[in-house]
């Protein structure tokens, strides 16, 4: 039986995934809760670890590679933050050890942009840079990682030169359930990327992002003038949030090689057409993939077999 080499945890807000890496680099087991941050904070960090540890009889001495909000300041220990403009080669380097554990346990640190007039952080998704950068080669990328707050980073010849965060999905859940348009999109149904008025509303966001707030008011204003069904408004609300956040993106990044796609599921899918009805052509790398090569990366550079 293939030896098991290390842990690999990405721990968010609200999630925990596990991963058991053997030495060939093949998954062992997986482990995947709601026990975040905001969960293990009560009920302790340690004691959730050791719990999904022993549920998959990992040995007493495996070492464990974080990332994400396990080292945030209100998390298990701080890893505090690289400053950019950063290699992602040291992310490695400035992993943080857990004291007082008779387990070797590493932290890996986030990123900070410090520009006093583009303020911006990052903790979990340098670990998916750090997986998805071994695809994309030198040249200027530009690399999208849709969620609640999506990041957009500038990367050269391995180098995190910039990024911006856009809270789309965030404003996504509150214009949603806590707006007049909340009643516009009540009874509507999902929608894929293909669907034409997320197209029309991404396009039209993009060419004119500086009419947002009419053309969110839109989605209201389409059902009533037009007989737009709940379905569509959802649809044009996201499209027009996207297409606004790719619009910002680009404005900021200034010319790019390539852009990447770091996205799974769902969301993942809304990008990817939003992205290609731009005639962007992203490279797509699945999420849950970066992130698990990112940490296997930071586990031989401070575990080297």
């Amino acid at each position: 039986m293939t030896a098991a080499y290390y842990a690999a945890v990405d721990w968010g807000t609200t999630s925990f995934r596990l991963w058991i890496i053997a030495e060939d680099g093949a998954v062992l087991a997986e482990r995947r809760s709601g026990e975040g941050m905001t969960t293990a904070a009560k009920t302790g960090f340690s004691t959730v670890l050791e719990a999904h540890l022993a549920a998959v009889a990992a040995p007493a001495h495996l070492p464990v590679i974080i990332c994400g909000m396990a080292g945030a300041k209100q998390g298990w220990v701080e890893a505090g933050y690289l400053d950019t403009p950063a290699a992602l080669s040291t992310i490695a380097a400035g992993a943080v050890a857990v004291p007082d554990i008779d387990r070797d346990i590493r932290i890996l640190p986030g990123l900070a942009q410090r520009d006093p007039q583009h303020p911006d952080v990052m903790r979990g998704e340098e670990t998916q840079l750090l997986g998805a950068a071994t695809s994309l080669g030198d040249g200027r990328h530009l690399v999208c990682m849709p969620g609640t707050h999506s990041k957009w980073v500038r990367l050269e010849g391995g180098k995190v030169t910039g990024f911006s965060t856009f809270m789309t999905g965030e404003l996504f859940d509150v214009i949603s359930k806590h707006s007049i348009l909340s009643h516009s999109i009540a009874d509507a149904q999902v929608f894929s990327g293909e669907h034409p008025a997320f197209l029309a509303a991404v396009a039209a966001a993009c060419a004119n992002p500086a009419l947002a707030t009419n053309l969110t008011f839109g989605v209201r204003a389409g059902q009533l003038l037009h007989g737009a069904t709940a379905t569509d408004a959802k649809a044009t609300l996201s499209g027009t949030l996207i297409g606004l956040e790719i619009a910002g993106a680009l404005a900021a990044a200034g010319a790019v090689d390539s852009v990447c796609l770091v996205a799974s599921g769902s969301l993942g899918a809304l990008y990817r057409a939003a992205l290609t009805s731009l005639n962007l052509s992203p490279r797509i790398v699945d999420a849950d993939e970066a992130v698990r090569a990112g940490l296997s990366t930071a586990a031989q550079a401070i575990w080297p077999l």
